[in-house]
């Protein structure tokens, strides 16, 4: 398996990346911090999501801009989506659904999403 595909536990969705991340990030807003999500960032539609929507469920919270998903069964959040995307919009994907050396050559940002809404590293 290329190290660029990844799933849920269950494998009901399935991730393919359209290149290796160079950065992720790690954020401690009241959400990421509870998924304990490692966020790499792509222009929205060029991730291949297999399972999605049909064995996903999702989250919108906050502003209602965006949309946490995971999986139906096993409850792994996969990634997030805008609700209304725009040109130029970006989604998340949890790399923590990959293999482990995927993350090996990434530069993991930290983000205080949780007060300053500013990198800290």
């Amino acid at each position: 398996m290329s190290l660029l595909q990844g799933s849920c536990h269950c494998g009901a969705v399935r991730l393919t990346l359209p290149s290796a991340p160079e950065k992720a990030t790690k954020c401690n807003c009241s959400i990421c911090r509870r998924l304990g999500g490692l966020w790499a960032y792509y222009e929205f539609g060029t991730v291949q999501i297999e399972g999605h929507p049909e064995n996903t469920s999702s989250y919108v919270w906050g502003d209602k801009t965006l949309r946490t998903v995971r999986c139906s069964t096993c409850g792994c959040a996969t990634h997030w989506e805008p609700l209304a995307p725009g040109a130029g919009a970006k989604h998340g994907v949890n790399l923590n659904n990959f293999e482990p050396r995927l993350q090996e050559g990434v530069q993991v940002r930290r983000f205080d999403g949780a007060d300053t809404w500013t990198f800290t590293d």
